[in-house]
């Protein structure tokens, strides 16, 4: 078979990264022409059967024996075709937001939006759109950038991991971005706080709960309809991460067996595989509490619990270490715009990008005496992309995020808290009421900070 693991976690990859040009291979389902040019839908689109069906099993198998790791999704691959539909659905879109920016404030009926697109075999939905794109400009991402990175003429990735989680995740191949399928309910719950999610967000810039970009729906030709949201990948770029960890503040099922050093599979560990270490920030402790505790109040407010705070480990080069010297770049990339005006500056973009800083921000920033930084709660982003999610510390540099809060506290959690209190006495599990689960996890970042 043509299917390829991607490996990111061995010794050497860690400390010699390749370039991501390795792994770029044009995807079939994508015209000569590259990105410019939009996915056309292969014949098996149609139907699995015939030369491709085997090669399918044979993949579907492969996952069944739980192989953890970034895969190419190729033709072989069991979801091809659906990327390829995907793909095709997204650029078209995105394509409205690109031929019609909105600088008008939002309504209430863009919350409420629903756009559907036929395509030949299939029919794309996108939701809230208007919500959406104005999001992504307040972060400072380009329509153009986004549209580019979902239609790619290079294959998408599925990462599979050792979650429990039922959803499948796809990767862009440039890793800047998450599809993952949900649940419908899980879509409803997000749209119906979408628009505190936002005011959350602007509110507080840099906010560590993961950016949501898009929300869609797909319905192909006689199958059953998947609902999928778009997310910032917390750990981007992700070519020298060493260690990741799902943290939950809690100690039962919180274990993972670790692999060999040597390994190439990705395995994210757990709360007591974290025992002994520290997140080392200095002076940047004090922000990341204060943030825990304002990002996990307001999910506490939406009564959720059992999401996860992702942490990764990056050892810093030594020229990483030295103090930035473009500061005034650096303020300037720290202070957002007003909502509903275009950001002040990129925070979400490519290498060659992050070094520039446009000369309008350092003035308006200049003449802003009223912005307050400390109600706000924000710091000084590191000149890099991704800095919402970047910490730098002495030696390391620390990915760190909030992810999955779509459980609310409801009767069945309640049964199951009742349950789990009788199976595990005095034990610390993650079914709690949504103020022990925050208080929690927040004592779990205090005590493991320096």
């Amino acid at each position: 078979m043509k299917h390829r693991q991607i490996s990111q976690f061995s010794r050497e990859s860690s400390q010699n990264s390749e370039p991501l040009d390795r792994w770029s291979r044009p995807c079939a389902c994508i015209q000569d022409g590259g990105a410019e040019d939009s996915p056309s839908l292969p014949a098996s689109s149609q139907s699995c059967q015939g030369d491709s069906f085997f090669p399918r099993l044979l993949w579907h198998l492969r996952e069944k024996w739980k192989l953890h790791g970034l895969f190419e999704i190729s033709s072989e691959h069991e979801h091809y075709d659906l990327i390829c539909m995907i793909k095709a659905g997204l650029r078209d879109a995105i394509q409205v937001s690109v031929d019609h920016p909105s600088r008008q404030p939002l309504k209430e009926e863009d919350f409420t939006s629903v756009v559907t697109q036929p395509h030949e075999g299939f029919e794309m939905t996108t939701m809230a759109g208007p919500v959406f794109a104005h999001f992504r400009r307040f972060l400072g991402l380009e329509e153009k950038d986004y549209q580019n990175s979902l239609s790619s003429s290079h294959c998408f990735l599925q990462f599979i991991s050792n979650s429990k989680s039922k959803a499948n995740f796809f990767l862009t191949n440039d890793k800047r971005f998450f599809l993952k399928t949900q649940d419908k309910w899980e879509v409803q719950f997000l749209l119906s706080k979408l628009a505190l999610y936002i005011n959350h967000l602007h509110e507080y810039p840099h906010s560590l709960l993961v950016k949501f970009m898009g929300i869609h729906s797909i319905k192909v030709a006689r199958e059953k309809k998947k609902y999928f949201i778009i997310m910032q990948s917390i750990f981007y770029p992700d070519n020298r991460i060493t260690e990741r960890f799902d943290i939950k503040g809690c100690r039962v099922s919180r274990w993972t067996e670790p692999l060999p050093e040597d390994s190439h599979i990705i395995m994210v560990l757990k709360d007591l595989n974290f025992e002994g270490r520290t997140i080392s920030l200095g002076s940047q402790r004090n922000w990341f509490i204060k943030q825990m505790e304002l990002d996990t109040t307001f999910l506490r407010n939406l009564n959720v619990l059992d999401y996860s705070l992702l942490v990764a480990f990056q050892k810093l080069h030594l020229d990483e270490k030295q103090p930035r010297k473009n500061v005034l770049s650096r303020i300037a990339k720290s202070v957002q715009g007003a909502w509903g005006e275009a950001s002040s500056v990129p925070y979400m973009v490519s290498d060659r990008q992050s070094r520039y800083v446009r000369k309008s921000t350092i003035s308006s920033l200049r003449r802003s005496k009223a912005y307050n930084l400390a109600a706000h709660n924000c710091r000084l982003l590191p000149d890099v992309p991704n800095a919402l999610h970047t910490l730098d510390g002495p030696e390391h540099r620390y990915f760190i995020g909030i992810i999955d809060f779509f459980t609310i506290y409801n009767l069945r959690k309640r049964i199951e808290f009742l349950w789990k209190s009788i199976l595990h006495p005095g034990g610390s599990f993650s079914t709690v009421h949504p103020t022990r689960y925050a208080s929690r996890l927040c004592q779990w970042v205090e005590a493991h900070t320096v």
